[in-house]
């Protein structure tokens, strides 16, 4: 049986395992005092190491290994659990069984023994002879310098604890997903990606229609994962036993229109609600309200803020088109517009309706300011529900951008004014006033000049550092467009701001030449009814 590194990947589907390897064994191993201990407190505290995505099992009071000796002492046997000295391809989490057991029976050096070392589980021998807590932590030493470990997505050589930072990750990612029985509403064209967005370790859920799909996650009692655009606004009403996670794009996507087919680089997964809809909690909002930011995380959050600002990256693209003139000696405010239809407006956007009602209410609140208004791409493209003729624009603005660079121009006025769009979010990455019609996510903690109603489940005080820990790091799930592999914000940004991203299919194209026809359709109607 070849070796494998104590510290390694999970068997992405689809993804090579040199391309995945975090780790990989060297010819000759490292000394074991080379490995200092806070490198296993970093492992017990990730638990990580040995297949850790594996499948789960409760209610385990002993673990053992093939060949070993040990006596159940009364145990019922569904509360032993013997494994073989060959990994089978859907493996037992080992963290999970031996964090249960009273005690483990294996040799020092197998992974079993190592992992309960770790976690302070008594360890007897194969003769059953327990071994001492010492003995276990050099060998989980010798395990670690068995291996040279490398950084699975640019190839280049790393510390150890760089790979466990990364595994770390995964794990976090593979834990959201677990207990997801079927998913509904996926657009075909996403399948793909959302295959591995909801890998859990073991699977992947089935595409099911919603009703097959609340079949399916009531027998095995488990979540059904929906595309709540795309599934009956009933269902959680029609089958309130029934477990949902809400299936978003995140806030940094590939290049590319959602509305044009373009795949999602990044999505959330939300067990309690979704972070546009303000009318109740979602895993986002509860973030928050009441999550811990070590110092270590806003640090990590400041780093990406500045990544985002350097490379220029935007969930919108770059536009090639000329700045717009603006008045020197005039207040300049900008005001986004939106897809009609989207569910953010319907949920998030306070009862403002819809592009016309926040350009009304923007001029109320800034009458004597130089308004510049910024349709949706979406609804621009021809794509989505939510155009203003220019005649009705000027009756409230004083100019229509379209194609200017839009965090140039975002950086260029003194004010933005969106409903409950992400070109707000995006504003304040870049330190700039907004204010706020509707109640998006980043609305209510201090952030923003809100004009809604107060939402009484925020009022905490955040730094935008704490709300990009949250937004961006602790809540999506991202892939990377060059491995596929689930990674962080980071890599994200890096190969957005390097061009990395998802190539063009013929669908994209097709829906693309859809919205021009749409488009010019929309225009053509503008001029002949003047």
């Amino acid at each position: 049986m070849t070796p494998l590194p104590f510290l390694r990947s999970p068997p992405f589907p689809g993804i090579a395992s040199r391309v995945a390897a975090v780790s990989i064994l060297r010819e000759r191993a490292g000394e074991p005092d080379e490995v200092p201990d806070s490198v296993i407190e970093q492992i017990a505290a990730a638990r990580v190491g040995g297949a850790y995505w594996g499948r789960q099992r409760e209610g385990v009071k002993l673990v053992a290994r093939a060949g070993c000796c040990f006596s159940r002492d009364g145990l019922d046997r569904r509360e032993v659990v013997i494994l073989p000295l060959r990994q089978p391809a859907k493996a037992y989490d080992p963290w999970a069984l031996v964090a249960q057991a009273r005690s483990v029976h294996a040799k020092a050096d197998d992974e079993l023994a190592i992992i309960a070392g770790m976690l302070g589980v008594a360890v007897h021998g194969p003769d059953g002879e327990i071994i001492a807590p010492e003995r276990l932590r050099l060998e989980a030493k010798r395990a670690v310098a068995a291996a040279s470990y490398r950084d699975c997505f640019s190839g280049k050589a790393v510390g150890v604890d760089q790979a466990i930072a990364q595994l770390a990750e995964w794990g976090r990612h593979l834990q959201g997903n677990r207990h997801i029985a079927a998913a509904s509403g996926m657009a075909f064209w996403k399948r793909e990606a959302m295959r591995r967005f909801l890998w859990d370790g073991v699977r992947s859920p089935p595409f099911l229609s919603p009703r097959a799909g609340v079949v399916r996650a009531r027998r095995e009692d488990g979540a059904l994962a929906i595309w709540p655009s795309r599934v009956p606004s009933s269902l959680q009403a029609d089958a309130p036993d029934i477990a949902v996670a809400r299936v978003e794009d995140g806030f940094l996507r590939s290049k590319g229109l959602g509305a044009a087919l373009t795949p999602p680089g990044s999505v959330v997964v939300d067990r309690s609600g979704i972070y546009y809809d303000a009318g109740r909690p979602s895993d986002l909002e509860t973030l928050l309200a009441t999550h811990a930011f070590s110092p270590m995380l806003v640090e990590r959050a400041r780093r990406l803020r500045e990544t985002i600002r350097a490379t220029g990256v935007t969930k919108y693209g770059q536009d090639a088109g000329q700045m717009p003139s603006l008045p020197s000696a005039k207040r300049t405010v900008l005001v986004v517009g939106q897809v009609e239809d989207d569910l953010s407006v319907q949920l998030g956007g306070a009862g403002v309706e819809g592009n016309l009602g926040l350009l009304k209410r923007a001029r109320r609140a800034e009458p004597d300011a130089h308004i510049i208004y910024r349709p949706h791409p979406d609804v621009q493209a021809g794509l989505r529900r939510g155009h203003l003729s220019d005649a009705v624009v000027h009756d409230h603005a004083d100019a229509l951008d379209s194609g200017a660079p839009l965090m140039a121009l975002v950086q260029a006025v003194d004010d933005v004014h969106v409903l409950s769009s992400l070109t707000g979010f995006e504003a304040l990455l870049r330190d700039r006033p907004v204010t706020v019609h509707g109640m998006p996510f980043y609305a209510g903690w201090g952030l923003t000049r809100d004009l809604a109603e107060p939402n009484p489940r925020r009022g905490r005080k955040l730094t935008i550092d704490q709300l990009v820990a949250a937004a961006l790091i602790l809540y999506p799930r991202y892939l990377d467009p060059v491995t596929c592999l689930p990674c962080g914000p980071e890599i994200m940004v890096e190969r957005l701001g390097s061009g990395s991203t998802s190539s063009i299919s013929w669908l994209i194209r097709m829906r693309t030449l859809q919205g021009k026809i749409r488009r010019f359709m929309t225009v053509s109607a503008e001029r002949l009814h003047g």
